[in-house]
């Protein structure tokens, strides 16, 4: 589950201090090779940090700069908001397939690495986008280390913020 938030620290300090999940594994300024938006080229600036709440990873999202974009699309600047969900597809392209087949856009695109991933645009059916990832070892790695870090955390909010 995503949010957009106008702060990543202050957000991580607040979701923390709230709801007792950490720490956050940040990401700072996410190079994406590839990066469409809604069918052009469409670069950002943006940092991620995700943390594990159960059997559920938060991931706070901050864009940085004022293009266009799929969080820019739901959560105007300077305001915070839930933004998607995500799956992880063992099949990409069929997963795609089953929303672009009911009539929901493609919002961005573009690869972490060697992973493909898109976000669909189904805010008429669902409130929300949906974030579709190209299942690999590369991602269960990633999301394999956000989980041992929240098993053998400690919760000292000297510790919250790991970066990447």
């Amino acid at each position: 589950m995503s949010w957009v938030v106008a702060d990543l620290e202050e957000a991580a300090h607040r979701w923390h201090r709230t709801t007792g999940v950490g720490p956050f594994l940040v990401n700072r300024h996410i190079a994406i090779a590839e990066p469409m938006y809604r069918g052009t080229a469409g670069p950002i600036d943006f940092s991620t940090a995700i943390a594990q709440a159960g059997p559920v990873q938060v991931e706070l999202v901050q864009q940085h700069d004022d293009n266009p974009s799929c969080y820019r699309d739901m959560v105007p600047a300077g305001e915070e908001g839930m933004h998607h969900t995500a799956i992880m597809a063992s099949d990409y392209d069929a997963a795609l397939e089953h929303y672009t087949a009911q009539g929901f856009e493609v919002a961005s695109s573009g690869l972490f690495g060697a992973v493909r991933f898109c976000y669909v645009d189904c805010r008429s059916a669902l409130g929300h986008m949906v974030e579709i990832l190209e299942d690999s070892p590369a991602i269960r790695s990633f999301f394999a280390a956000i989980e041992r870090a929240g098993d053998t955390w400690d919760g000292d909010p000297a510790t919250l913020l790991r970066e990447l």
